[in-house]
């Protein structure tokens, strides 16, 4: 006994359905990899242009008036014997200055006064300036000569405020 087995043929469209579903799986695969993409490298951007470690110097900060209010980043060497500690309120006041400028910008921080304050060679402070020139810092970063590295070590402080 033969049997007679007649073999359908595969119709064209079926084919070409699969093979239009499979390109639409890679165009959108493609698509969510690159908005994915997109988004570290604007992200890296964007923290990248927020949290640098530009600092403006004092001469600058004394020179642009419109700064008022605004959060800012100052460096500059610390005034000698211009420490004003005050324990009951937990207030530091000093002034820095730019080297070989006469130009004083005066700040205040509320927050413990770090140990080593006047070994102090220079600071970085973070914080806004005020309307009467004062400048109110948050964070305080010192640099201070040590006995045995070239390099200055740095103290960081926070403002209790």
């Amino acid at each position: 006994m033969a049997q007679d087995i007649q073999s359908s043929p595969i119709p064209l469209r079926l084919g070409e359905k699969k093979a239009a579903q499979f390109n639409v799986r890679f165009i959108v695969g493609g698509v969510l990899l690159l908005a994915f993409v997109s988004f570290l490298v604007f992200q890296m951007v964007r923290a990248t242009t927020t949290t640098g470690a530009y600092f403006m110097t004092v001469n600058e900060v004394l020179a642009e008036p419109n700064l008022q209010g605004q959060r800012v980043r100052v460096n500059g060497n610390v005034v000698a014997e211009s420490e004003d500690w005050n324990a009951q309120e937990i207030t530091l006041r000093f002034a820095i200055s730019d080297e070989g400028s006469t130009k004083q910008l005066p700040i205040v921080f509320y927050g413990p006064r770090p140990d080593n304050f006047q070994r102090a060679a220079s600071a970085i402070v973070e914080g806004e300036l005020l309307a009467d020139g004062t400048f109110q810092a948050d964070t305080l970063l010192l640099k201070c000569p040590s006995r045995y590295e070239e390099e200055p070590s740095e103290v960081f402080a926070k403002s209790t405020r």
